[in-house]
């Protein structure tokens, strides 16, 4: 779809703009703090817990692992002893029963989940004053899928992922962690109520709002105006972008393909357009 400059400015849109901002006013002060909605998390595999040790140690409360993983991870063992906190060799039927999967990697620790802040317009000018990239997941709802754009936005130095505060979409939680492989000790993970509303302000704010389009998008990457920051929305796994979120993007772009699929996977497409719109350039 080309660039509408009237996208996202029409009465019924603005109208709807501001029935929302009164609703979330609550939950728009400056930088509040939500619980993840658990009060552990298991953090699964070497690299993830490693991550996690580095970044927060006293975050982590009670750590379990087999006797191969146990060789290499003497440093976190003593932070904990100091701490006097529980560590203990266990076998690897017991990881799972820990850890709630086969896919444990030898070792799992139960760690305080990190709070969900909602991003207030203050901070989104701070953003674009500082010129940081933004990643907005719409109603991305698988949390295998979640953890492996995580993984990827770490991998391109993409500091800030912003989720819907609404029932089915995917939070951080002990799959999601699994399958980031460390990515979200290296995330913000924001939260809000109404991304209609979070990708106004951001347009607002100076951020070039990049919508990801099943079809219908322009095909090329969207050329980077200098010094203008970047906001790139992913739509749902089977929906793509809501419709009033896509209305609010300044302009939307799909990736072409052969046609004999529809469409890539989430993650995968997350993985395109990071390398065209963030890391490339």
């Amino acid at each position: 779809m080309a660039h509408n400059p009237r996208l996202g400015f029409r009465p019924s849109l603005a109208a709807r703009a501001a029935a929302a901002r009164e609703a979330a006013k609550a939950s728009r002060a400056s930088s509040t703090a939500e619980p993840a909605g658990r009060e552990e998390l298991n953090v699964c595999g070497l690299a993830a817990v490693q991550a996690r040790f580095e970044r927060n140690p006293d975050s982590i409360q009670r750590l379990f692992f087999d006797h191969a993983t146990g060789q290499r991870i003497g440093a976190i063992c003593k932070r904990l002893a100091q701490a006097k906190k529980v560590y203990r060799q266990v076998e690897p039927a017991e990881l799972e029963k820990i850890s709630g999967s086969i896919h444990h990697g030898g070792i799992v620790a139960v760690v305080t989940p990190p709070a969900l802040r909602t991003p207030a317009v203050e901070d989104i000018a701070h953003w674009a004053k500082r010129g940081d990239a933004v990643l907005v997941l719409d109603r991305i709802g698988n949390a295998h899928n979640l953890g492996a754009i995580a993984r990827t936005a770490a991998f391109f130095g993409v500091a800030r992922i912003i989720i819907p505060d609404l029932p089915g979409a995917a939070k951080p939680n002990d799959a999601a962690y699994r399958v980031a492989e460390g990515g979200f000790e290296h995330l913000e993970v924001w939260q809000s109520p109404n991304l209609a509303l979070l990708a106004h302000d951001l347009a607002t704010a100076g951020f070039d709002v990049v919508g990801a389009a099943t079809r219908g998008g322009r095909p090329e990457t969207p050329r980077r105006e200098p010094g203008r920051p970047i906001a790139l929305i992913l739509g749902n796994e089977e929906r793509g972008l809501a419709p009033d979120v896509a209305a609010a993007c300044t302009r939307q772009v799909t990736i072409p393909g052969s046609g004999r699929v529809e469409s890539l996977n989430v993650s995968v497409a997350a993985a395109v357009l990071m390398w065209e719109l963030f890391a490339r350039r």
